[in-house]
């Protein structure tokens, strides 16, 4: 009974924290660029009383075992890298990717992190920055006096500047791929940075080879599905209320097995 009790306490601590999980999705659903996750469990080890293929009775191999398992673990986060729906904002500094890639942000210390996120802004000197004022990767300055950005789908960021007639190119966005995006790690603000899982990036031209075209005055929404993360919930829920009966049916037999010398 004593192992009943905790196999059934690490089913409700693995649907708590997937109950977490789902309400970080649905907390960020207004959130531009965000990728919802999921967890995912693994059964944890078994202690086998009998093994498979034993020889029973009259030299016959038995055909199955008898093993006992003791719960389960969460295992990994797994985030979920569909596209999230592309809407109009008119804001030119808004901007999307259609298809794989991510923008390069550079980072305080120098060092690189990756975004769906394109809600970006003019700083004071005139470069284009994050909402929290870091520059993109490589770094853009739209010049003194410019009337309009025009950003291509390949990245070609021209402005007009004064009377001129011609716009002036004045950069080009790298969009940027890894072979394992779900590898890379969230480190919050929309942001991610490579580990040892994602692999090394690879920079490119957006709208060519696999990289997704820039779509300027347009921003991705979350990917997270409301009816879909509800419907986990009521699962998740349900998985808790079911393991917490066990918890109280054994608690009922062990008090069976208590009373039984009274």
């Amino acid at each position: 009974m004593i192992r009943a009790l905790k196999t059934a306490a690490t089913g409700m601590s693995a649907q708590q924290l997937n109950v977490d999980n789902i309400a970080n999705n649905l907390a960020n659903i207004n959130t531009t660029g965000f990728k919802r996750s999921k967890v995912e469990f693994q059964d944890l080890f078994y202690q086998t009383a009998k093994v498979p293929g034993r020889i029973a009775g009259q030299g016959v191999a038995a055909p199955s075992s008898l093993e006992i398992g003791y719960g389960t673990a969460p295992v990994a986060t797994q985030k979920i890298f569909s596209e999230g729906e592309i809407l109009p904002t008119s804001n030119p500094l808004d901007l999307a990717i259609n298809g794989d890639g991510f923008f390069r942000i550079t980072l305080a210390d120098g060092s690189y992190a990756y975004t769906r996120d394109g809600a970006f802004k003019l700083s004071g000197d005139g470069r284009i920055v994050t909402t929290d004022g870091e520059p993109m990767d490589p770094e853009i300055s739209i010049p003194e006096g410019s009337t309009g950005i025009v950003v291509a789908r390949d990245g070609t960021v021209s402005v007009t500047i004064g009377n001129e007639i011609d716009p002036q190119e004045v950069g080009t966005l790298e969009i940027v791929r890894f072979i394992n995006p779900a590898g890379l790690k969230a480190i919050g603000r929309n942001l991610l940075v490579e580990s040892p899982a994602s692999g090394d990036p690879i920079p490119g031209t957006a709208g060519l080879e696999g990289y997704g075209d820039i779509y300027q005055g347009y921003l991705e929404t979350s990917n997270v599905e409301i009816v879909e993360e509800m419907v986990n919930m009521i699962v998740a829920q349900r998985a808790y209320e079911i393991n917490s009966k066990a918890i109280k049916t054994s608690d009922e037999m062990l008090a069976q097995v208590n009373n039984l010398g009274r």
